[in-house]
């Protein structure tokens, strides 16, 4: 057990219930949550679900980051409810236009030793600051502003020691990157990192987010840097220094694992079409052509980052054959660069400038040309997420997209001749809160507008007697809450259940055959229950609370897979979706899809973690299977209710 840890302290700091012990069910007191606008809209209308007048929190803040194209009314009318509803709640509000959540909070709210909640995957960018940042579903942030305590299994905890300095050319990226071709994607449920060494005071505020937010991609709840002078620093900087507080581990503290990184040895890396923990060196790649580069997203887009890339830039100009793009990640880090000429440097090379927004990142705009590579700063490369299907994306470090965008291939930075840009910590950063709105001291009388394509959050019926079930769809290993509700074109639609409903698997649809919706809702209405079965590591990526809501609207009662990753888990158990798994992985291989399956005495069976499943196939051969649901108790009394709203 991990003892003396950064991570131990905050833990037991918040400790609602629970012994503490890893493996063990437990809950913690959060501080503040942060929601953004593509999950935000249906977490508030939870929240008014709940009957609460006002949020219970320190501070919760509404950003409006993810659906900025307003390409039909859509996105606006999600504005406007999310504005009347922070007003009315007593919620911050962070316009349009203001930049990315993780960028913002960490900016402007972070602070060292508290517990943050929010409902986008990314929210452990604030463990660079030593935040307790953890992403959830909706629902669960929507309890947390409620003055719920947030449910978890206690953790185990990872400790990665840094050793030395990054080279010149090498990023805080090639770290996290590094660290994906340690422990993958998949396998670390129920874990958490945290960083400790002397190679953390080398690394600043930026390059400490940058690291955090992509654990993301680890599967572990969250990653925490201890709180130093680096940290203080960066807090006054930015106009909060009396929000600091020292915070580090015991020099004899005890993790439950230890991982050696030299930073010193480190060199420019690359994730590989399509999955995060895909790692090749930029050596390996080098040579090959790239048609688009995107620098941005709220991995890389800090003042730091943008300022590497200008001094690349500057009396440069981009490749004839590269399409280059640039997203900011705040408003702050626009202005700064404009004012000091960097903007200029990098309007002069030829590159695009975009929205302070997620964008790309989550396929809204910058798609890339059939069959060509794009080259991009930010976290995930899954199948399609670009919004091209058949895309061929990397993940790599800003100064390496730069090398890339100038050559036109693959080349590491380092052979482009030029002199790694001087860039200094600010002393003083441009601050202007302007575009946070904060609500008013009493919210009764503030109108929450509702425009027609606002829905509510869908009915949950009670666990039935029986599961009923029919295979509807079998899917392969490292299933994606992208591959299970895409976002780009359909993102719009996020807050229309019975219309985003109708995208769930859409990826995975066959031209000329029913789609998965038409399929499962065709089960459903025949009266028995549809039944989702995965391989390993299903439901990883993003919070996206809708990838348990749609396909329960559609009638799924039951996913059977060999891993369930955290989050998904959490929003499946929400919203009445039973998260079984394998007790014999190669059963997976005995079951097809249109199988049909049964659990009887369903409410009863659940009270144990083993189950026993029957299955029939279209031949007539029948045999059962071991099932296991390794839940608590609590949330064994939110199944039978048939979701966590059915239990207020």
């Amino acid at each position: 057990m991990a003892k003396g840890t950064v991570i131990n302290k905050i833990l037991q700091a918040h400790l609602v219930t629970g012994s503490g012990i890893p493996g063990e069910p437990a809950s913690i007191r959060i501080d503040q949550t942060l929601t953004q606008d593509a999950t935000g809209t249906m977490a508030y209308l939870e929240l008014e679900a709940m009957g609460e007048p006002r949020v219970k929190t320190e501070l919760s803040v509404s950003y409006v980051d993810h659906n900025m194209l307003q390409n039909g009314p859509e996105n606006s009318n999600d504005h406007l409810y999310l504005q009347s509803i922070a007003a009315s709640r007593g919620i911050r509000f962070s316009r349009p236009g203001n930049g990315i959540c993780h960028q913002l909070h960490l900016e402007r709210f972070g602070i060292p030793g508290k517990t943050l909640l929010g409902s986008d995957s990314h929210t452990p960018t604030g463990g660079g600051i030593g935040m307790l940042a953890i992403g959830a579903g909706g629902l669960d942030v929507a309890l947390a502003m409620a003055g719920k305590p947030f449910r978890l299994t206690f953790p185990k905890v990872v400790g990665i020691r840094l050793t030395g300095k990054l080279q010149p050319w090498v990023a805080a990226k090639d770290v996290i990157l590094k660290v994906l071709s340690i422990l993958t994607t998949k396998g670390n449920v129920g874990w958490m990192v945290e960083y400790f060494g002397p190679g953390v005071a080398t690394l600043s505020v930026p390059q400490r987010a940058t690291i955090t937010n992509m654990g993301a991609e680890l599967g572990v709840t969250t990653s925490v840097f201890p709180s130093d002078k680096r940290t203080r620093a960066f807090l006054k900087a930015q106009g909060r220094g009396e929000v600091w507080t020292e915070l580090h581990a015991d020099k004899n503290a005890v993790y439950d694992n230890i991982i050696e990184i030299n930073l010193s040895k480190l060199e420019p890396l690359a994730a590989c079409p399509s999955s995060p923990d895909n790692i090749k060196t930029i050596r390996e790649l080098a040579g090959m052509k790239v048609n688009q580069v995107i620098i941005g997203s709220c991995t890389n887009s800090s003042f730091r980052d943008l300022s590497i890339v200008a001094g690349m830039l500057k009396g440069r100009t981009v490749h004839p054959n590269v399409s280059l793009a640039i997203a900011p990640g705040s408003r702050q880090v626009l202005a700064m660069l404009a004012s000091n000429g960097a903007l200029a440097d990098i309007v002069k090379a030829g590159a695009r400038i975009l929205e302070c927004g997620c964008g790309p990142c989550i396929g809204q705009g910058q798609s890339p040309a059939n069959n060509t590579v794009t080259v991009r700063t930010f976290n995930r490369n899954f199948p399609g997420r670009s919004g091209t299907k058949g895309d061929q994306s990397y993940l790599v470090s800003p100064e390496t997209a730069c090398a890339v965008a100038l050559s036109g291939e693959f080349k590491l930075a380092s052979e482009l001749g030029i002199d790694y840009p001087e860039f200094h910590d600010p002393k003083k950063f441009d601050v202007d809160d302007s575009m946070i709105i904060p609500p008013p001291a009493n919210g009764e009388h503030v109108e929450i507008i509702r425009k027609p394509t606002i829905g509510e959050p869908p009915k949950c019926a009670p666990m039935p007697e029986k599961l009923d079930g029919v295979v509807v769809i079998k899917t392969g290993d490292k299933t994606s809450t992208d591959d299970i509700m895409p976002a780009g074109v359909y993102l719009k639609l996020r807050s229309n259940i019975p219309q985003y409903a109708k995208a769930v698997f859409a990826q995975m649809n066959e031209p000329g055959k029913p789609t998965f919706a038409e399929r499962a809702s065709a089960v459903r209405d025949s009266g028995r229950h549809a039944v989702i079965i995965g391989r390993d590591s299903f439901g990883q990526g993003s919070s996206r609370e809708h990838a348990a809501i749609c396909p329960m609207y559609l009638g799924v009662k039951a996913v059977i897979a060999i891993a369930i990753e955290r989050i998904i888990r959490a929003n499946m158990t929400n919203f009445g979706i039973l998260p079984l798994t394998f007790a014999n992985p190669a059963d997976y291989d005995r079951i097809d899809p249109e199988d049909k399956i049964v659990i009887d005495n369903l409410r009863t069976a659940v009270d144990s973690d083993k189950l026993t499943a029957t299955v029939a196939k279209a031949d007539g051969t029948v045999f059962t299977i071991p099932l296991n649901l390794n839940i608590s108790d609590e949330d064994r009394v939110i199944l039978k209710a048939g979701g966590r709203l059915n239990v207020q």
